[in-house]
């Protein structure tokens, strides 16, 4: 239901901004939604409180949001309240971010290593990026994960290339216990 709700929201937010020619402006206002969002967990508690009546909500959203985001952002969130689907704002928001950058083809890489990289390294990476896929930019996300050992792993979506070591080694592993099996059985 959650996915259901955030994709008719966010989809019609993305048909207008497209309608609007308002694509980044609406995607900046929306990343800026969620960060205060992430930050406020009493105002989705307070919004989603079942002893608050609609009307003091929708008064809420017009006090906080109106002049600070824009009108159709602050209508899309009235909309919301009133269908009481605020727990799904967050969802909403990041569905529409997702849109906008695919339809902006901005790709969002997410790159784990087993410890930082250089800024030069990271260069090197979007540049690797940008020459491999159809995307003009992207969105990086670096993570350390030490267990790697060594490579890296880069998702981008729901595609992955995983050249690091530990998982090198643990297809290695695999290769051997098989040889280790054939080997058993070939033994009378």
């Amino acid at each position: 239901m959650a996915k259901i709700v955030s994709n008719v929201y966010g989809n019609a937010l993305f048909e207008l901004a497209v309608e609007q020619n308002k694509m980044k402006e609406y995607e900046e206002e929306a990343r800026a939604l969620v960060n205060i969002l992430d930050e406020n967990p009493d105002l989705l508690q307070m919004m989603t409180h079942p002893n608050i009546d609609k009307e003091e909500k929708l008064n809420t959203v017009e006090s906080i949001f109106k002049g600070k985001a824009s009108d159709e952002i602050v209508g899309l969130m009235r909309m919301v309240v009133e269908k009481n689907h605020f727990k799904e704002m967050k969802a909403i928001f990041n569905y529409f971010i997702s849109r906008a950058m695919e339809y902006q083809n901005i790709g969002v890489a997410i790159v784990a290593t087993p410890m930082e990289l250089s800024a030069e390294k990271k260069e090197e990476i979007v540049k690797k990026l940008e020459e491999t896929t159809d995307y003009v930019s992207f969105e990086m996300h670096y993570k350390v994960q030490p267990e790697l050992i060594g490579g890296m792993v880069v998702r981008i979506g729901d595609r992955v290339v995983d050249s690091s070591i530990r998982t090198k080694i643990e297809h290695l592993s695999r290769e051997m216990q098989k040889i280790q099996l054939k080997v058993g059985e070939s033994t009378p």
